[in-house]
């Protein structure tokens, strides 16, 4: 058994819907179980849809929702629906969606509730009209495919906008609404990103929760792979849009790709392989556009290869917090005190670097600045170092790499360094530089270690 997902790019119309259900037939014999995005920009627009209802423009609001999220489906419908039985049964099927989702944003427009939790609901409309309309396509291209619902088979904690599973109650879920059609021959369809609290209440697993949807599945039935296809060939040597000669890499370890995700690569979600992991499954990134390409195969263990550095990687939006204080000199207990404000807070950082009287500690963001800085005050002189951006190198041979770390700073000697981490991880050597010079950077670095 297999599970597959595919992203917003691979259903963003007709042509590439109809490209999917080429693809899921080449491995209809592997037993697959089918997870897909919303097409792409809808969850966008529905954000905005939302957003707008909030603000008490209702109107507004409604008139995007049908130009560009339910004219959007028609259309693909349309071309890709040749029945017209079964078309005019999907557009009844996506006209009451839509109907509900009005309801939804009169409710908003009303109150001005536009909490976690009403936004869910709202954002699950999205992953909903995709993957009806990929089952009918499936079908018709004479597949037994069904329609599955996400949220009585993902369940998960009450955190909306970033809920966590209960991976027991989500194995037994599973295996009650997905194991019995997968050994019966048929090919369930389900929602990414979207799952259900043990209340029933519409939950979601957060911005690129579709990946996480996936691991998940293909760990609570131990499945044999797992497969993301994406819009690029795989996992890159560096960003393509900086780096147009970027190579694919054709294995990676669980480590690497982890550095990677959770340092900027757009191609994985960071919780993505933490299921995988647990359960030893490998991870196939590929390309919906390209599938007679191998892509980036992704296991616990790989072959050692003559290069120390598999990738580089990077992520924008980042602070660093700079705390100087000499009441940390020969003190204990210290770090726990700072620690203690982000978390409370609910602030994760990054990166730490300390000295015997001050710490740097980068940050994505946090759900209130102001505050966070008022109390780490308390504790010492606050600096901020803001538009800033981690680039991480990444890599299982980098710590026995003799002379890399002067390679790297060599050949980085004009561009302003803020911060520097090694030795946290075995796999990965990280800084911090303005972002203003993201491309010189990583363009530099990516000549040193992938010369042409």
């Amino acid at each position: 058994m297999i599970v597959m997902k595919f992203g917003g790019t691979s259903v963003q119309d007709a042509a590439s819907i109809r490209n999917v259900c080429k693809i899921i037939d080449s491995r209809k014999d592997k037993r697959p179980i089918v997870v897909l995005s919303a097409c792409a920009g809808i969850t966008n627009e529905l954000v905005a849809c939302a957003e707008l209802a909030a603000d008490g423009n209702r109107e507004e609001a409604q008139d995007r929702l049908e130009k560009n999220v339910y004219e959007r489906h028609y259309t693909i419908v349309q071309e890709l629906i040749e029945d017209l039985r079964e078309q005019d049964l999907l557009i009844r099927h996506i006209r009451q969606h839509i109907d509900d989702l009005s309801h939804l944003l009169y409710g908003i427009s009303i109150t001005g509730d536009l909490s976690p939790r009403v936004l869910d609901f709202a954002l699950s409309y999205g992953e909903t009209l995709s993957t009806s309309i990929t089952t009918v396509a499936l079908r018709e291209a004479k597949m037994r495919s069904i329609l599955a619902d996400s949220r009585e088979c993902i369940i998960t904690n009450s955190a909306f906008g970033r809920a966590e599973p209960l991976l027991e109650q989500t194995r037994i879920a599973c295996e009650a609404n997905l194991l019995n059609h997968v050994m019966e021959g048929r090919i369930p369809v389900l929602q990414g990103f979207i799952a259900a609290n043990e209340e029933g209440i519409t939950t979601t697993l957060g911005r690129g929760g579709s990946d996480y949807t996936t691991a998940i599945v293909g760990s609570v039935l131990h499945a044999d792979n797992i497969e993301i296809w994406t819009d690029v060939d795989g996992i890159l040597t560096a960003d393509p849009k900086i780096v147009k000669n970027a190579r694919r890499v054709q294995e990676m370890s669980f480590q690497e790709a982890s550095e990677l995700a959770y340092f900027g690569a757009k191609v994985l979600h960071p919780s993505t392989l933490l299921p995988a992991i647990e359960k030893n499954i490998p991870v196939t990134i590929l390309n919906s556009k390209r599938p007679e390409i191998e892509g980036t195969r992704i296991t616990a263990l790989t072959a050692r290869t003559d290069s120390a550095v598999k990738s580089i990687s990077y992520k924008r939006g980042i602070t660093v917090v700079n705390i100087s204080s000499t009441r940390m000199l020969g003190s204990y207990g210290f770090m726990k005190k700072i620690f203690d404000v982000f978390d409370f807070f609910r602030t994760s950082v990054d990166l730490v670097v300390t000295s015997e009287v001050s710490v740097s500690l980068s940050i994505e963001s946090s759900p209130d600045m102001p505050g966070l800085l008022r109390e780490l005050e308390q504790y010492g002189t606050i600096n901020l170092q803001e538009n800033r951006a981690i680039v991480c190198v990444v890599g299982e041979k980098i710590i026995d790499e003799r002379g890399l770390a002067a390679r790297i700073f060599s050949r980085l000697q004009n561009v302003p360094i803020d911060m520097i981490s090694q030795g946290g991880s075995d796999t990965n050597m990280t800084f911090v530089i303005h972002e203003q010079y993201i491309g010189e950077a990583v363009s530099m670095l990516h000549e040193e270690f992938f010369p042409a």
